[in-house]
């Protein structure tokens, strides 16, 4: 062990009290850093889930077509002669012929995750007297599950989608007086209908997707919207869905088609999860002030204290740089053990408070994450901040006349 870190110990030894109390000190504020870390990642982790988790990060669709006038003589001086002009028409729906080829880029996409091409389109759902609009969802049977995890939240029958049958929430099958079996006529805006089956219910708890979205076979969407073998979007799910931006550029420039990140239409969601963790780090940070300020404070203390000894060390020819570094290992030894035990407590206290309370669906009541509580941050930072703290009290210690402490 090195002489001055041997030195360093035993003058932390020499006052436990202190010592203990200046380990404490720190130990609450990392406690306090792990706590906001675990919180509000927690939190966010849940917003996310409770609205972006069922819903697509990236949509890819056709781009629009625009009216655009075909001229002659615009090179040779003359006046433009109209030949031609081509404008949508209300009938025509967009969607995107060979999709296959674009699944194929998309999953070769590193970060994508999910991909599901689908038929979407509006429509109406018609039991009897009562008719209800809803957004019809044709997708390959095997897909159900892609955005939103339909099968985990069913509440009766299953998830099967086949040429008869339709799968909606909960919600909606309220609306109409539905049941399991039950048959329903399903009409389309291009005026085609088809009577189903219901298949299954399900309940995510978003309204969006419990009050209005239908699922059915995309054959059966096809039919409807009399289409023959393409779809009219893909949706994708990738690994980071803050980075959905970069991602959507990515692949607008790979496949050519217009390219919809999530944030595009949730950009009041979007800016309150950053200022939610601008916050956390604005109470982090002064965490780490308060690191600062009482251990500099209580080496300062010890310095004065020490000045005799101070004094004699240089008499015998220590150096000031020994001594400084005498004073920048205490720093260092009380950071980084009030961190370990501030981060140790704190991921307890997080874990006992997540699984301790629980909501009637069983989530937690409070949405700590111990997982996500900084804990290799905290105590880097707070051993260097403790470091850097000492470094005022070690610069005071090299200061010490020793002619001056010893004749007094």
């Amino acid at each position: 062990m090195p002489f001055s870190l041997k030195v360093a110990l035993r003058h932390l030894a020499s006052s436990p009290a202190q010592t203990l109390l200046l380990i404490g000190g720190v130990a609450v504020s990392a406690f306090l850093f792990v706590f906001i870390a675990s919180l509000i990642n927690g939190l966010r982790d849940t917003l996310v889930k409770k609205t972006i988790g069922n819903l697509a990060h990236i949509v890819l669709e056709p781009k629009e077509q625009t009216a655009r006038l075909l001229m002659d003589g615009m090179d040779t001086g003359k006046d433009p002669l109209i030949l031609d002009a081509y404008e949508k028409a209300n009938f025509q729906r967009d969607q995107i012929r060979n999709w296959q080829s674009f699944v194929e880029i998309a999953a070769r996409t590193k970060g994508v995750t999910v991909i599901s091409p689908e038929m979407v389109g509006n429509g109406f759902l018609i039991r009897g007297q009562a008719v209800a609009p809803v957004s019809v969802v044709g997708i390959l049977p095997e897909r159900i599950n892609a955005m939103a995890n339909i099968e985990a939240n069913l509440v009766e029958g299953d998830a099967t989608l086949d040429l008869s049958s339709i799968v909606l929430g909960k919600k909606l099958a309220e609306k109409l007086g539905l049941r399991i079996g039950q048959s329903v006529v399903l009409r389309s805006d291009r005026d085609r209908e088809r009577t189903l089956l219901l298949r299954g219910i399900y309940d995510v708890g978003v309204s969006s997707l419990d009050e209005r979205i239908v699922y059915v076979n995309i054959r059966v969407a096809r039919g409807l919207f009399d289409l023959a073998g393409g779809v009219t979007q893909i949706e994708l799910k990738v690994d980071d869905l803050f980075k959905a931006d970069e991602f959507a550029e990515e692949l607008a420039s790979a496949t050519g088609l217009k390219s919809t990140p999530w944030t595009e239409g949730n950009k009041s969601l979007r800016d309150g999860l950053n200022a939610q963790g601008r916050s956390g780090m604005l109470i982090q940070g002064f965490s780490l002030i308060t690191v600062v300020v009482g251990v500099a404070s209580a080496l300062l203390l010890t310095t004065y204290r020490r000045r005799n000894e101070i004094g004699i060390m240089r008499s015998f020819g220590v150096s000031k740089s020994f001594i400084a570094t005498i004073f920048v290992l205490q720093g260092m030894i009380v950071g980084m053990g009030g961190a370990i035990v501030g981060a140790a407590g704190g991921y307890q206290l997080c874990a006992f408070l997540r699984d301790s309370a629980r909501l009637d669906n069983g989530d937690p009541l409070l949405p700590f994450d111990p997982a996500q509580g900084a804990y290799v941050e905290v105590i880097v930072l707070t051993t260097i901040g403790s470091m850097l703290a000492a470094i005022w009290p070690a610069r005071a210690a090299t200061r010490v006349d020793p002619v001056e402490v010893i004749s007094q």
